[in-house]
């Protein structure tokens, strides 16, 4: 998959090295600002089962 979006960037290796950097940055930012605080209530983080005795 990485192989395959590498050889369809656009220009020489440097600018292809942005690019990719580009994306990566891009995709964590939406995972972060959108995906993971929508997906988080539907975590089970906060059931705990052990009691504060």
């Amino acid at each position: 998959m990485y192989g395959w979006i590498w050889r369809h960037l656009p220009g020489n290796a440097f600018v292809r090295a942005l690019i990719s950097l580009a994306l990566v940055l891009g995709t964590v930012y939406v995972l972060f600002q959108y995906v993971f605080p929508w997906a988080e209530p539907l975590l089970p983080f906060n059931d705990v089962t052990v009691d504060g005795q």
